[in-house]
């Protein structure tokens, strides 16, 4: 089910919920990533396994962009994350944005990025908040175009 329509460089692409046959498209994305760490996956029945968990959960939105001739072209999750911080706001998490190499700097990963900027207004969230690894700088000088601010350093720790 198309959630909406995007436009860019005179396209329109179908944004749609990820159903589970998309899994294998949206694990191509993930590895085509400039820093490559998907690529090394090994299980992709525990990717299945996450898919269900997510598509079950109400707080989660995968979302799936299709091209005019049905093949998969971006991706991202948005999780909604309720909080007792900042007078019990609600938080929107965008997280592993993609896009198709071949169609990066049309246009599409920023109108998917102001349609999920959209959705958290819609469901009441009060800050829109992402991560990015320090390497991609011009995922950063992207972000910063599309109006967010690197505000906060993250930690990570690896189990």
């Amino acid at each position: 089910m198309t959630l909406t329509t995007i436009e860019a460089s005179g396209t329109r692409y179908a944004l749609r919920r990820a159903e589970r046959d998309d899994v294998e498209a949206i694990l191509e994305l993930l590895a085509g990533d400039v820093l490559r760490r998907e690529e090394s996956r090994s299980d992709d029945a525990a990717a299945l396994r996450a898919f269900e968990v997510i598509d079950a959960d109400a707080s989660q939105l995968l979302v799936v962009v299709e091209g005019p001739g049905g093949a998969i072209v971006g991706t991202m999750q948005l999780s909604f994350i309720p909080g007792l911080s900042r007078g019990g706001a609600t938080r929107m998490q965008i997280e592993a944005v993609r896009v198709d190499e071949a169609l990066r700097g049309g246009g599409i990963g920023a109108a998917m990025i102001e349609w999920a900027i959209g959705c958290a207004r819609e469901r009441g969230a009060r800050l829109v908040q992402l991560t990015s690894d320090a390497r991609r700088e011009a995922a950063h000088r992207f972000y910063e175009r599309l109006g967010f601010e690197a505000s906060h350093v993250g930690f990570k720790l690896a189990l």
